[in-house]
């Protein structure tokens, strides 16, 4: 009788996974095509993405670039295709895309708001990367005294003795908190800084102008456009409205009536108000209460009303990332024996931020978008341009090509910041799902 053996002596060779389960296939199989109604909706879909596209191509690239006005490029496109429909002119954008970036700005000062946001890149390195070098850290705290010197030139004194009266209040708070307490101190240095910028300051800058002027050509803020006035307020709107939505977090949440009574006040009033009332009272209602003969800059009294607006609703979302935060936290940092500033710069607030990087990337981004609405009262940004270029005989008649371009743009930016935010989500991430 033979010896029939059924259990293998020897291991089979790793074989390749089939191809229909792994890789690009193996993806569209277990998700476009996993069921017979996948696979018909997956065809539906297919189909009017091919409509989408077979119009939105050809008008995109079967396109004119070069010619003078509407007229010229239709005629160039009927010329060329047999008629003008279906076909984008670009040649808009490659004459007036300058005008579009930079507004009215003076040609040969383009150097300096480029100069501006490069060194704003180079700002932004240390607070948005840790592994970048903290040398640049210096130029993140001068670039807000940088910025408006070569945006709007003028004597180099001015942002110097501005920066002298930060220096003066944080050296009074430094130096005052263990005699008159922390709230005095805030009061005393907040009252130097006044005291310098309003009285002070001016009295050293006329002198320093007079006997070493340091200056660069003065812009009229009606010089102010495009998409370079959208970045300015955006980024300036950003930046000072995320300190100040966490005061007014902290504020909402304390236990000093009168601190809380003024936070709820502000945030409530400010989230109950359209963004476009509060243009219209920077624009027209403001100058009604200040002195005669005071010049208070549009584009300076934009900044502000849309900072405020924008600190409302970030305090909302700090607040929501400061609920989420479990009791023991608190419970945490005053065993530890922290006091309050202390417990909320080592314990709190850092997990409430990282909890609310969602929405307060989200309250950014629709920040961005509704610079736009400074068109309305008169500002040059790409929407109001846009509409003086379709004004001229040349381009009368032309929409697409602009909007699109505009969106673009915005586009690039507001992705930006959607991307950085999902970095920074997964480079905090310290669960282990």
């Amino acid at each position: 009788m033979s010896d029939t053996s059924f259990v293998r002596q020897e291991m089979l060779s790793e074989q390749p996974a089939p191809a229909s389960s792994v890789g690009f296939l193996g993806w569209i199989k277990n998700n476009l095509f996993s069921t017979w109604f996948n696979s018909i909706l997956t065809v539906i879909a297919l189909g009017f993405v091919w409509y989408i596209l077979a119009g939105v191509l050809p008008w995109t690239f079967l396109s004119v670039w070069n010619a003078g006005s509407l007229s010229e490029c239709r005629e160039i496109a009927r010329q060329v295709w047999g008629e003008s429909h279906g076909h984008a002119c670009w040649a808009v954008i490659n004459d007036r895309w300058i005008q579009l970036l930079f507004g009215f700005y003076p040609s040969h000062l383009y150097w300096r708001p480029i100069l501006a946001f490069v060194l704003l890149g180079f700002a932004l390195a240390p607070v948005l990367f840790p592994q970048s070098s903290r040398k640049l850290l210096i130029l993140s705290g001068l670039y807000p005294f940088i910025l408006p010197w070569l945006m709007w030139g003028g004597s180099i004194w001015s942002p110097i003795m501005a920066l002298i009266g930060f220096v003066m209040g944080y050296l009074a708070i430094k130096n005052l908190s263990e005699r008159i307490g922390q709230l005095g101190a805030i009061f005393s240095s907040i009252f130097a800084a006044f005291l310098w910028w309003l009285l002070i300051g001016p009295v050293f800058v006329d002198l320093l102008s007079a006997n070493i002027p340091i200056a660069l050509e003065s812009v009229a803020s009606r010089d102010f456009g495009g998409f370079v006035l959208a970045l300015l307020i955006g980024i300036v709107a950003i930046v000072c409205s995320l300190p100040i939505g966490i005061i007014l977090a902290l504020g909402r949440q304390s236990d000093l009536i009168i601190v809380k009574a003024f936070s709820v006040a502000f945030i409530e009033f400010i989230r109950g108000v359209p963004l476009i009332t509060l243009l219209f009272v920077a624009s027209l209602l403001l100058n009604l209460f200040l002195p005669p003969g005071t010049e208070f800059d549009i584009i300076l009294r934009v900044m502000i009303m849309v900072t405020l607006f924008s600190s409302a609703y970030m305090a909302e979302v700090i607040r929501g990332g400061l609920a989420a935060l479990p009791k023991g936290q608190y419970e945490g940092a005053d065993s530890l024996g922290l006091d309050y500033w202390q417990a909320q710069r080592l314990i709190i607030m850092p997990q409430a931020l990282k909890v609310s990087i969602p929405g307060i990337v989200s309250t950014f981004i629709g920040l961005f978008k509704d610079t736009t609405l400074v068109s309305i009262i008169g500002l040059m940004d790409p929407l109001g341009l846009s509409q003086g270029i379709r004004a001229n005989a040349e381009w009368n008649g032309i929409y697409w090509e602009l909007f699109a371009f505009i969106a673009l743009l915005f586009f690039v930016v507001c992705f930006s910041m959607s991307r950085y935010s999902m970095y920074l989500e997964r480079k905090l991430q310290t669960d282990h799902r």
